[in-house]
């Protein structure tokens, strides 16, 4: 029987994946929103809650190699992580805000909660 494990392919190679997720991460962390497309979006939230745990847990290796670009590490280390000291978990919220004109793509905004 075939199982999915793990994150979906997006009709990626696993390293046009990992680039695609640290640079929508970067923007993620520095805007506190982006849209994309809503499969994009669902799992770009995976990549963001476990960097924003790691970033609480002071586990900032982690961090630094999740995400890449030095402004938004320090946005993520100085400004996110101490705003969700409370929270546990669901640090973003995934909305869909319809289809795309050219191709009819739903898509959606990924942004942080307050």
């Amino acid at each position: 029987m075939i199982k999915s494990h793990g994150a979906k392919k997006l009709s990626k190679t696993g390293s046009h994946r990992r680039a695609m997720f640290a640079n929508m991460l970067s923007s993620l962390m520095m805007n506190e929103k982006i849209v994309t497309t809503f499969p994009k979006a669902k799992e770009l939230r995976r990549f963001a809650d476990n960097v924003i745990c790691d970033a609480k847990k002071e586990k900032y290796d982690n961090v630094r190699s999740t995400v890449r670009s030095k402004q938004a590490f320090k946005k993520i280390v100085e400004v996110i992580a101490p705003r969700y000291k409370a929270r546990t978990s669901g640090f973003t919220s995934v909305m869909k805000i319809g289809n795309r004109r050219g191709d009819a793509t739903l898509m959606a905004m990924i942004k942080l909660v307050d």
